[in-house]
Order: C-alpha cells, then structure tokens, then sequence
C-alpha cells in the first residue's frame, strides 16, 4: 500500500495553476491578497515587536526574508518565516478552513514568501505552491471524526506548508517525501495555550513555518526523512489524533481544491465567536436589542464553539485571550455594533462597564455530536421588559455559502493594511494581486508595492 506521504507528494508536485478551474483560481488570488493584508496588519499586534526583535535576534546579518509590515528588513528564511507566521495568526484575522480546524495559509504563506525570498519565483509557481499546501493542511484536519487534541494550524500547518514549498520549487519525489519526514520530527502545538488564551498559539504557528524551511533544507542536502510521516504507528495521525478515516481524503486528491472551501474571518476575533456576533447583530437590527435593555444573552452551539470561546473574561486577561472569549466580544458588539483590530486595547480590556455588560452574556452547548460544526446554532436575548427574541445561525458569514463580497474583502484589506501604516499600498497590492500569476519574481514585485 502507499504510503500517505507519497500520496501527499505526488499530489502537490502534479499541481499546475494553469490546469486550476476559474474558481479555484479566483480563491488563491482572494486568500493571498487576505493573508498578506493581515500579515501587514500583524505588524501592530500585540507582541509582534517582541516576536520580530526575537527572530531578528535568532537571524543575525545577512537575511534575504522581507517582514510584512517592516520595510526594509530582512531576516534568514527560517526566521522571517517564524516572524511573519506570527503576524499573520496572531489577531485572529486569518482565513480558516472549517471543517479541518485549521488556519492553513498562516504558515503555509509565510513559508513561500520566506522561501521565494532566497531565489526569484514566478507568481504561477507561488500560487500552485498556495493551493498544494492548502490541499495538505486542509486534508489532515478533515480525516479526523474525533474533538481536536492539538493545534492543528501548527501540527498540520507544518506539513501542507512543507508540501507547498515542496510544489513552489518542484523538488523531486524523494526529497519531498524527506521534507515531509523531517516535518514529522519537528510537528508540535498544544491546545493548551489555546484554553488559557496565551499568545503562544501564534508562536506555535511561528514556529511551524520556520521548522518547514529548515525541514527542506534538511532534505534538499541529503538528509532522509521517515517515509512513514503521516499514516505510519508513530506518524502523524497516531501520535497528534484519535479517530482517523484517510483514504477517502486522499482518494478526494486532484478532485477538489481545499483552497475553495476556505472562509474569510470577517472580525479578528476566533471564527468560533463569528456566528454568535452574527446573531447578535442581527438582533440589534431587526428586534431593537441594546445594552440597556438586554437581561442576557445566550448563544447555544455546538460543543466546539463552547470549547473555543466559552471562556469567561476577567480583567486585566491578555490580548490573546480577549479574542477568543465571546462573552467579552459581545459586550464590545453591543456598544460599537461591530468588533476591529483597535478595539483590543489595555483600557477597554478592564473596562468595567464592559466586564460588567460581558457577564449578561454566555455560550451554552446543544447536543450536536460532530466535534468539528460550528452552525446550526441560536441566539436567543432576554429582555429586561420581558420579552424573548432569538436569531438561528445555519450558515457562517465568510464562509463559502455565505462568502465576502468583493467590496467586503476590499474593505478589510485596506482597515489592515491602515491598521499596518501601509493604507497607501491598498491599490497597488490589488493590482498585483490580479497579474501576480504573470510575475517573474514575486518578492521583488511585492517588495515594490509594499515597501
């Protein structure tokens, strides 16, 4: 039988843009020129100074990695990857595919750019790279039946990522295979950050680009890798999850491109808390619900929403936190009607008025069984006259079913890249962005755009 890392490899080696549907296309484009954006935007997040002065640190002289956001510095490959995995997970911006529970373009585009950075790309190769690495990171979240153990964007984000670059420089079978091997030795991330809400989880992603680089580098001088990396007794899937179908995951290869099922994050916020804020909009606009009338909220979900953003907010929790607690998230929508990237502030973080507003509102579970559905779900408001009003959510905005519109996803580009001190590059990256297949170095192209 072959092994899944062969099955990975000759997948992401065969990918062609040229032979990629419009759709399909249309997707690399909208998530690069997303990602990107909230890499820049990534820039001003909470620590990301720290991150960079540590890579920076990590890099010493003679780097080639531009760092969204920071014109005119360079960083080894390894380190620039590690500083831009950050920035561009580290406000919960970053699309996401659902069913997997994965941020696939974190770390699989920090690791392109960090790659392409080292020797001319053309922008075909890029994006093929794009939709290999999301194929892989996708796949290996959607194989598994049971709740997520580890933090997938990392554990498999290293893999797809691996895989991409692989793709992006047509390396040959075998040492792709030893990439994917060395991906392997070097997989980690924890949920654990993840429920005490520390910034951790953008440096696991961090850290998952810069081990993708060097676990090619690895192969490309020799080094040979387990070829049992994903479905062998101690690979992937035995070690990091539970219940696993892979076959018809990998028989699905080459007939779907997972780069189609990614979802926009309309709020930097968890994308479990999206369809809660939804909810209570909507009931802010049609049924009149305040913060001065509302007795409480609540949002019933599936088990994961719960898990991910059930939390309660205290003063004084961290940024991080903050973004992946609803109850919080809530009281902000119900002042401002909406939830951005300047809202996550010290002052408004122990705002008592907010803390105070936070605890009329909750996340309760329903008794759906799949431990990755994030909809249907309810949101239901009591009054302080009495009166009881909900909204159901079926569907997530930003998903495929309910997708951006093009001015949509312009908006948010440029509120990041603003955010980022770059607003004057917002058209000229769209431009880019609609001939970057055409281009013959994509980090000299983008370099003159954004820098």
């Amino acid at each position: 039988m072959t092994a899944a890392s062969d099955r990975f490899v000759g997948h992401a080696l065969g990918v062609s843009w040229h032979d990629l549907g419009p759709s399909a296309q249309r997707a690399a484009r909208n998530f690069l020129h997303d990602s990107l954006a909230v890499g820049i935007a990534g820039r001003n997040a909470a620590l990301a100074d720290e991150a960079f002065h540590a890579a920076t640190g990590w890099s010493g002289q003679g780097g080639t990695g531009l760092v969204l956001g920071r014109p005119g510095a360079r960083l080894t490959a390894p380190h620039a990857a590690f500083a831009n995995g950050y920035q561009i997970h580290a406000q919960e911006y970053d699309c996401v595919h659902e069913p997997a529970v994965a941020h696939p373009m974190a770390s699989v585009l920090a690791v392109l750019l960090a790659e392409a950075s080292r020797a001319p790309v053309s922008g075909a190769d890029f994006l093929a790279g794009i939709v290999a690495g999301v194929d892989i990171v996708a796949s290996l979240g959607v194989a598994v039946k049971s709740p997520l153990k580890f933090f997938r964007p990392a554990t498999a984000g290293v893999f797809g990522s691996i895989g991409g670059l692989c793709r992006m420089r047509q390396l040959t079978p075998e040492v792709s295979r030893n990439a994917l091997g060395y991906g392997l030795a070097f997989a980690s991330g924890t949920m654990q950050a993840h429920v005490e809400g520390k910034p951790a989880l953008a440096i696991q992603v961090a850290a998952a680009a810069r081990s993708a680089i060097e676990a090619a580098d690895l192969a490309r001088l020799g080094f040979e890798g387990s070829h049992g990396s994903i479905d062998g007794p101690f690979g992937y899937l035995s070690l990091f999850e539970d219940e696993v179908d892979l076959e018809p995951v990998l028989a699905d290869l080459g007939k779907r491109h997972r780069i189609e099922e990614l979802s926009w994050k309309p709020f930097p916020t968890g994308r479990a808390a999206h369809g809660a804020i939804i909810a209570l909009r909507s009931l802010m606009e049609r049924r009149g619900v305040t913060a001065d009338n509302l007795r409480s909220f609540t949002y019933r979900a599936p088990p994961l929403i719960h898990r991910l953003v059930g939390r309660r907010p205290f003063a004084g929790m961290s940024v991080a936190y903050a973004r992946l607690c609803f109850a919080w998230l809530g009281a902000v929508v119900l002042t401002r009607g909406t939830i951005d990237l300047a809202d996550f502030t010290p002052e408004r973080l122990s705002d008592p008025a907010l803390l105070a507003l936070a605890e009329r509102i909750m996340v309760e579970v329903d008794d759906n069984g799949d431990p990755a559905a994030f909809v249907p779900a309810v949101g239901t408001a009591v009054l302080t006259n009495g009166t009881v009003v909900s909204d159901s959510v079926s569907r997530q905005f930003g998903s495929p079913e309910w997708p951006l519109s093009r001015e949509e996803h312009l908006a948010k580009a440029e509120r990041c890249l603003s955010f980022g001190g770059l607003g004057h590059a917002h058209r000229g990256l769209v431009d880019l962005i609609e001939r970057f297949d055409e281009l013959d170095d994509v980090v000299l192209a983008l370099a003159a755009v954004i820098e």
